[in-house]
């Protein structure tokens, strides 16, 4: 058997070869994949850049657009009356009254008849426009259509509100809110809706004008916990929204999904401090005001500025911080309720 005599310079020649042959692969390989992951790096920063800017554009043509070119001969072209749905107070009546100030005439639609005679006399009185009344409880279902098509038949409608709204009389899980609750948020923020568009729409189609406002919420922006059927209500009206201003917006039908945050309206009642205003928290008439000037400029808006920020910052918050914030304040404000209730 021969034997095998290396010396140590030889020895340290075949294992030093390998490795170094490895150790330049390896360098090769890590300079390759670093000038990957610099194009990578690159390209998610300009990503997130135009993302930022297309953000900021997006804020600044919700808030300064609407003042810049926003007049009352916007309104006033698509039409000289405006239905708005669910009109006898909040944010329904506030924005009829804005619609009144630039001279469109109002159609109040709601289910209590003192309430609508009301704000009908105040608007005939500090606007000089004319007015009518139609009685209508959107929860009964479709058997309302017909009677409200009718009574719009001979009008000329260049501006239909979807305002009426249902919300939870307090945060709560699924299965401890009644079923009848459900159906009529359903019934109210989905059904009437839709409905309402298929009652005024044709008749702008036919005048190549017109204006459709549906009122959704900031609830739509990601998903609730606590108000669950709610949200998801306001989420189906500003998807919709969204499309129908793809079907008709070539047709001369301007179609604006509105997204407000918390107002100061009978339907937060449920919480004292969502009943305070604040900076983020305006009152009805101060909302309409900013949000009636969106009109023709914004096709999907919070309205009100500081509503838009919150707009632009959901939209760039991860989900898991926005749903923990979310069940926070609801558990928060179901706890106020709750106490006010036992103590009473």
């Amino acid at each position: 058997m021969p034997a095998y005599n290396f010396s140590g310079a030889k020895l340290a020649n075949i294992v030093q070869g390998p490795i170094i042959s490895l150790v330049k692969e390896v360098v090769q390989s890590y300079h390759n994949n670093l000038d990957i992951l610099a194009a990578v790096g690159a390209f998610y920063t300009v990503r997130k850049c135009l993302q930022l800017l297309s953000g900021c554009y997006s804020l600044i043509k919700q808030q300064v657009f609407p003042v810049l070119f926003s007049n009352t001969n916007t309104i006033l072209k698509y039409g000289e009356w405006a239905v708005v749905t669910g009109s006898s107070d909040g944010i329904g009546q506030a924005y009829a009254e804005e619609l009144a100030s630039h001279g469109v005439n109002i159609i109040l639609l709601g289910r209590n008849i003192q309430k609508l005679q009301n704000v009908s006399e105040a608007i005939i009185s500090t606007y000089g426009v004319k007015t009518r009344i139609i009685v209508a409880d959107f929860n009964k279902g479709l058997e309302v259509f017909p009677s409200i098509k009718e009574a719009l038949e001979d009008v000329d409608v260049g501006i239909l509100v979807n305002n009426a709204g249902v919300c939870y009389d307090y945060p709560a899980c699924l299965t401890e809110v009644p079923e009848e609750k459900s159906m009529e948020i359903i019934n109210v923020n989905i059904v009437a809706a839709v409905m309402m568009v298929y009652v005024v729409l044709p008749g702008m189609l036919q005048r190549k004008r017109g204006a459709i406002i549906n009122i959704s919420s900031g609830t739509c922006w990601k998903p609730v916990p606590l108000m669950t059927v709610y949200a998801a209500s306001k989420a189906f009206l500003d998807s919709f929204t969204r499309a129908l201003h793809y079907e008709y917006s070539s047709q001369g039908i301007f179609i604006q999904s509105l997204t407000p945050a918390f107002v100061v309206t009978k339907m937060v009642s449920y919480a004292g401090i969502l009943r305070m205003k604040s900076l983020f928290i305006p009152l009805a008439r101060e909302y309409a005001h900013s949000a009636v000037r969106t009109i023709g400029v914004s096709l999907r808006t919070a309205g009100y500025w500081s509503h838009s920020i919150k707009m632009f910052t959901a939209h760039r918050m991860p989900e898991w911080l926005w749903v923990l914030i979310w069940t926070y304040v609801n558990k928060r404000c179901r706890a106020e309720y709750l106490s006010k209730e036992k103590d009473n």
